[in-house]
């Protein structure tokens, strides 16, 4: 069972930034294609970023420009660097893992900016 453990998430003011670590239990951040998720209060799930086992990047809208993705295979972790942070990115963010039929979360990781 592939466990994923979240880190990195704080209280910051608008403008500032966070970084945030998914560190993976077993060697699948290479494999799998790993991606960030947030989910604001009475709002569902969205994709923030994810990258592939290719390297290829995906960015919603929101965060183009501010946000970036990367992993490091050696560290079987992958990050979320949240630049230029606005009230609206406050949410819990939650790290995925996906390789069909398998998905695996992390508990999530609170993030909130303040005005």
């Amino acid at each position: 069972q592939v466990q994923l453990v979240e880190s990195g998430g704080g209280l910051v003011q608008a403008g500032g930034s966070l970084r945030l670590s998914c560190a993976a239990s077993g060697s699948i951040v290479s494999m799998y294609v790993m991606g960030w998720y947030r989910q604001a209060p009475g709002k569902e799930r969205d994709l923030v970023a994810r990258v592939s086992s290719g390297g290829t990047t995906n960015y919603a809208d929101s965060v183009k420009g501010r946000f970036t993705i990367s992993r490091d295979n050696a560290k079987n972790t992958v990050y979320l660097q949240m630049n230029s942070l606005r009230p609206e990115d406050t949410a819990v963010y939650y790290c995925n893992a996906f390789a069909f039929p398998m998905n695996y979360w992390g508990q999530g990781t609170q993030v909130t900016v303040s005005s």
